[in-house]
């Protein structure tokens, strides 16, 4: 292949791509505004309880507007670590007491191992709160009350 014919095959590349279509402008408009965020608001009911589930419930105090709140059914060891995820639920804080209902299946839940009811509550990606560990007896449904929650260390 010659020069002459090298440069006539690069003029008509650079011909073809620049034969396309002009960018169509984009209208100028003013930004839109996001939408604010909705209103928390209670958990939608889960409905009734199946024959086959068991359920935790209670409520939580002291829980700011904004929070996430984690709340755990987990199998410890004798340390205290976790060894098993049985149940988990999260809510978000209102800023008054916070209703849950946490449920698991009892076949899941073991004989001889010690099982606990742990929560903690977030804001803004920073841990604000724990729920001190709360040993459940047995895989039965349970009203835990009211619990307070305390400031994380």
């Amino acid at each position: 292949m010659t020069v002459r014919s090298l440069a006539l095959l690069c003029c008509l590349g650079l011909l073809a791509a620049c034969a396309g279509e002009p960018p169509k402008p984009q209208p100028t408009q003013a930004p839109v505004a996001k939408a604010p965020a909705p209103d928390i608001r209670d958990p939608e009911p889960l409905g009734p309880l199946p024959a086959y589930q068991r359920e935790l419930s209670g409520n939580l105090t002291a829980i700011p507007g904004g929070a996430e709140v984690e709340l755990a059914l987990l199998v410890v060891d004798e340390r205290g670590r976790p060894q098993q995820l049985l149940a988990n639920t999260t809510l978000a804080g209102t800023g008054r007491p916070l209703p849950f209902r946490l449920r698991f299946n009892p076949e899941a839940f073991p004989q001889d191992a010690r099982v606990e009811l742990r929560g903690r509550a977030s804001q803004s990606g920073q841990l604000i709160l724990h729920l001190a560990p709360r040993q459940i007896g047995g895989p039965t449904t349970q009203a835990l009350g009211t619990l307070e929650m305390t400031k994380a260390p």
